[in-house]
């Protein structure tokens, strides 16, 4: 499997099979800081010192998911960003969900 923060995300247009058990693990195994909740859907809490080095992750986060056309649920309060990440179209995971945690985890 290539490395997925080298790759990018594809939209999905739907009809595509969620990610379950053995292939979720595999993908799961690469960004071993996200949960994976009831496979469906991959969350994250960042920490930061303060406020405003949060809201720059945010900013960051977002240009990334415009780049990327995959856009995650972000919270944002003091001192930590919240993120969870799934492939709306087809309301469950993807490989794109997992391409766009990593690259989330190299910013």
């Amino acid at each position: 499997m290539a490395r997925l923060c080298d790759l990018s995300c594809r939209a999905c247009r739907g009809g595509v099979p969620r990610l379950k058990g053995d292939g979720l693990a595999e993908y799961a195994a690469q960004v071993p800081d996200w949960e994976v909740v009831d496979e469906h859907h991959l969350a994250r809490m960042f920490r930061f010192r303060d406020f405003v080095t949060a809201l720059v992750f945010v900013n960051r986060v977002g240009e990334l998911a415009e780049v990327e056309a995959h856009h995650p649920n972000i919270s944002l309060a003091w001192g930590k960003v919240g993120i969870e990440v799934w492939t709306h179209k087809i309301d469950g995971l993807t490989e794109s969900d997992f391409i766009l945690a990593a690259k989330i985890d190299r910013l």
